[in-house]
Order: structure tokens, then C-alpha cells, then sequence
């Protein structure tokens, strides 16, 4: 087992992987910018290790400062967190040439996995369900246009190197797919460096959901169920459950097998995620595959009682996995809390937070770096706390979500609070009717 884990990476996952680091006797090291040197991620690490200013690029993103941290607190292993270099096949490389170990996938398997044509492919091969599209990159405008009518509109063109929902353009004909053709290369080029595009067809009515997988060092697998992610903003996830609301048991069964066979047919190793499109007809698509711990693991670990980020180290430190598929016999939800103004189109809401008071009781859990007095800087993304709750069934889990969030006040800034309090009441989403095109509808 490792001696020593560098955490590059910052706020509530930061600190949640020093937590289970501190339960297994292992030393941790906290890396920061000068924005973060009053985050609690630093103050309960053994070590301490600013990295740069506050820019991203350089420090959370830079690659030899992190590295030069891990070798003067002699780290022997690397916990990339999410987001940041956690899918990055070159910092994953650079921590191997280094002989320190990245908890994460190899080089091979993020290059693999992380461009979603090749994924794609790969998966496709192994026999995992796919989304009817194009194969591999779009050479130009007619091949484009020449794949839609292949597959029917309407499409969904996507960048594929993309991410955090950029990128992506739907087409319901030629005069849609000219225009996104062009815009969305733009963007892609813009925001990933690689205009790189291929294509989909668009699937009505979608559900997000995403099966969490484990694989060792001898290519076995395990599922561990499914998370249901439709509801999301601009791509971007805003709450969490599992099991899913749409989910039956034949379906469960189904995409737990084809999770296992993703995984297993690339020999995947570590905690991962396989994402899928599911109609409206439960039939189901590989969406694509992430090969890090996800945000929304903690709804996991309530409903079958195992902590994930434990899982990771172990596995990353060569043991077998733990075991069997896991079936959800409670039922749990997660509400991301942003520093966002949900009155003003969720616009960011950075600043000092003057009062601060976390709800408990039976099933409740938060996963948080704030508190009173903490200022959010402006430089990263503005989720400050996740709440989740775990109940017997999904009514009582919702309901007891609904009193957490009254309890929860956190004053200074504008929070997505009055969000999910507004969401939790809503008739549709307490019958479990929505789908990833939920907040199109839905208002303040």
C-alpha cells in the first residue's frame, strides 16, 4: 500500500480523498493555489504544497509543479481527483516516468477511452450497444452531410475532443447541419485546441444514465449499479440518484452486463463510469466512458455502504476487486450546490460567505470545503457542496432532501439552493418524469 498521496486537485474532492486516505494510515499532501490557501483541503492534510497563483494553468494544470511537489514531500502516488488532470494522458505518462503512481487509468487506456470516435469504436467492437453515427472523424461538410442522410435526422454533431457540454450541435436538416457545421468547429477549436468532428444520431426523449464499474490488475470487472444524471443544465449535471427512477430490472441487468463488457474488453483497472443515452423505448447507447472518480459517488457508496475513493487506491495499489455487482436496496439523491444565482440564468456568484449552517440528521450527508468566513474565488468551477440524502425508498429520500435544504443556509452569496428547493416540489420530478430536456422547461 502507498506511504504517501499527493492530491492534485482542490475543494470538496480534495478533501474527501484526505479523508479516506487518513482512515487507511496513509500521509497526505495538499497542493493550492494563493486563491486556496485558506481551503480546508489544506489545512487537514499532513502536508502542504503551494503550486501557483491563482490561474489553472498554472497550478492545478501544471504538470512540473505538481510533479516537483510530489517529489520534495516524497509522495509515492497521485490522486488526480475529478476534473483537471484526471483524464490527462500525459500527466498520467509523466507521473509513470517519475515512478510515481497515478491513481487513474494508464496513458493507453485515457488515449483509448477519452477520444469519444475511438471510444466509440472500441466499444462498438466489443459489442456494446452505440449510437448510430458516423465512423470515426468527419473528413468535411459533404461527408458530414452525406452521413445525415444516412442515419436520418435528426443528428447531433460533436466535437471529439470535447466536454463540459461544448462543442455539441443539433440538426434537424441541411440548413441546420451548414450552420452547425461551421459554428461548432469554431467552438471546439476555440475551447479544446482540435476541431476534430464527428456524428450521432439524436435520441428523443434521452435519459443520462451511467453505470459505475470497478476492474483490477487480472481484467475483472464489476458493476456497482446505475446513477440516473437527466437532470442537467447546459450539459452540466445538477442532481444525481440512484437507483435510477426509470430503471427496471431487466434493464438494470442489462446494462450492468454491458458495463462489465465495456470494462472487461479493455482491461480496465480502477474505478470508472460507463455513461449511456437510454430512450424512451429503454433501449440503451454507449455514450462514453470516464476513467476517474465521478462526482456524483457518493449516492453509490449510501446505497451500498463501501467507500469508492478506498476501492480506487487499493485497486491502483495492485489488490483485487472487491467483489460481486452491487444492487441498490435504498435510495439515494444528490443536489450539487453552486455558488450561482438560479434567479439570474445560474450566473456565478463568487465572494465571502458571512453565515454558514450545514443541516444533519438521519441519512444526511455533505461533501464540502466551506464555511463561514471562507471566501469562493472566482478562477473555478462553482460547485461548493454537494447534499445527499439516503432513505428507504425514493418519496422518502425526497422528502428528506426537502427539509435538508431548508436547514441549509449559506448567506454572503447566491447559492442553487432555492433551485432544488423549488425542483423537489416539482410534480414531475417527484414522479420521475424527465428526461436530459427537463430544464428546458423548467423555471424560477
Amino acid at each position: 500500500m502507498f506511504k504517501k498521496i499527493l492530491i492534485a486537485n482542490r475543494g470538496e474532492i480534495a478533501l474527501r480523498v484526505i479523508r479516506t486516505c487518513k482512515e487507511m494510515g496513509i500521509a497526505t499532501v495538499a497542493v493550492y493555489s494563493t486563491a486556496d490557501a485558506d481551503s480546508l483541503h489544506v489545512r487537514f492534510a499532513d502536508e502542504a504544497v503551494c503550486i501557483g497563483p491563482p490561474s489553472s494553468a498554472l497550478s492545478y494544470l501544471s504538470i512540473p509543479n505538481i510533479i516537483a511537489a510530489a517529489e520534495i514531500t516524497n509522495a509515492d502516488a497521485i490522486h488526480p481527483g475529478y476534473g483537471f488532470l484526471s483524464e490527462n494522458a500525459q500527466f498520467s505518462k509523466v507521473c509513470g516516468e517519475n515512478k510515481i503512481k497515478f491513481i487513474g487509468a494508464d496513458p493507453d487506456m485515457i488515449n483509448a477511452m477519452g477520444d469519444k470516435a475511438s471510444a466509440k469504436a472500441t466499444m462498438a467492437a466489443a459489442g456494446v450497444p452505440t449510437i448510430p453515427g458516423s465512423e470515426g472523424i468527419l473528413v468535411d461538410f459533404e461527408d458530414a452531410k452525406k452521413t445525415a442522410h444516412e442515419i436520418g435526422y435528426p443528428i447531433m454533431l460533436k466535437a471529439t475532443a470535447g466536454g463540459g457540454g461544448k462543442g455539441m450541435q443539433m440538426c434537424r436538416n441541411d440548413e441546420e447541419l451548414i450552420d452547425g457545421w461551421e459554428s461548432t468547429r469554431r467552438e471546439a477549436g476555440a475551447a479544446f485546441g482540435n476541431d476534430g468532428m464527428y456524428m450521432e444520431k439524436f435520441i428523443e426523449e434521452p435519459r443520462h444514465i451511467e453505470i459505475q464499474i470497478a476492474g483490477d490488475k487480472k481484467g475483472n470487472a464489476c458493476h456497482l449499479a446505475e446513477r440516473d444524471c437527466s437532470i442537467q443544465r447546459r450539459h452540466q449535471k445538477l442532481v444525481e440518484e440512484t437507483p435510477s427512477p426509470f430503471m427496471t430490472d431487466e434493464l438494470r441487468e442489462k446494462m450492468g452486463q454491458a458495463a462489465i463488457l465495456a470494462a472487461e474488453s479493455v482491461k480496465y483497472e480502477g474505478v470508472g463510469t460507463i455513461e449511456f443515452l437510454v430512450d424512451k423505448h429503454r433501449n440503451f447507447y454507449f455514450m462514453e466512458m470516464n476513467t476517474r472518480i465521478q462526482v456524483e459517488h457518493t449516492i453509490t457508496e449510501e446505497v451500498i455502504n463501501y467507500d469508492l475513493i478506498k476501492e480506487q487506491i487499493k485497486l491502483a495499489a495492485g489488490h483485487d476487486i472487491s467483489g460481486r455487482n452491487y444492487y441498490p436496496k435504498m435510495h439515494a439523491i444528490q443536489c450539487r450546490i453552486n455558488a450561482e444565482d438560479p434567479y439570474k440564468n445560474f450566473i456565478p456568484s463568487p465572494g465571502r460567505i458571512t453565515d454558514y449552517h450545514a443541516p444533519g440528521g438521519h441519512g444526511i450527508r455533505i461533501d464540502t470545503h466551506v464555511y463561514a468566513g471562507y471566501t469562493i474565488p472566482p478562477f473555478y468551477d462553482s460547485m461548493i457542496s454537494k447534499l445527499i440524502t439516503v432513505a428507504q425508498t425514493r418519496e422518502e429520500a425526497i422528502t428528506k432532501m426537502q427539509r435538508a435544504l431548508d436547514e441549509y443556509i449559506i448567506e454572503g452569496i447566491k447559492t442553487t439552493i432555492p433551485f432544488h428547493q423549488k425542483l423537489m416540489k416539482d410534480e414531475n420530478f417527484r414522479k420521475g418524469n424527465f428526461t436530459t430536456k427537463f430544464m428546458e422547461t423548467f423555471e424560477m
